[in-house]
């Protein structure tokens, strides 16, 4: 019987394209890491491999990843518990930077989340 490698030890094998990084404030928090915590195990675990798809694979269009403008993405993940969940992220110096993460309730992204997101951008720019 030949061993066949599961999809999750396929792409361990490949390089990251961007690698993922979680942001810290000066006081050294990591507010998304914090909030991912807080989730249900099989939401942090779809919201994980949506990130992985977009480590490996980027560039990476819909459904699993937006433009927002502005240097701004969001990585889309419908979750197992039936919510949508958005990780805000930037790219900087080839890292994928994650700036803020949210449950999604509106059709719109809030202005509070976008604000917030690029707030976070200028600080590592």
């Amino acid at each position: 019987m030949r061993y066949s490698p599961n999809a999750r030890q396929r792409v361990a094998k490949k390089p990251k394209k961007i690698p993922a990084f979680f942001y810290q404030s000066g006081s050294g928090a990591e507010p998304v890491r914090d909030w991912l915590k807080g989730l249900d195990d099989e939401d942090k675990q779809t919201i994980g491999e949506d990130i992985a798809t977009v480590e490996f694979s980027w560039p990476v269009g819909m459904p699993t990843c937006r433009s927002l403008g502005g240097g701004l993405w969001e990585v889309r993940s419908s979750l197992p518990s039936k919510r949508e969940a958005r990780i805000i992220f930037a790219v900087n110096e080839e890292r994928m930077v994650l700036l803020h993460g949210f449950i999604k309730k509106t059709q719109k992204t809030p202005k509070g989340d976008l604000d917030l997101a690029k707030k976070r951008l200028k600080e590592i720019e």
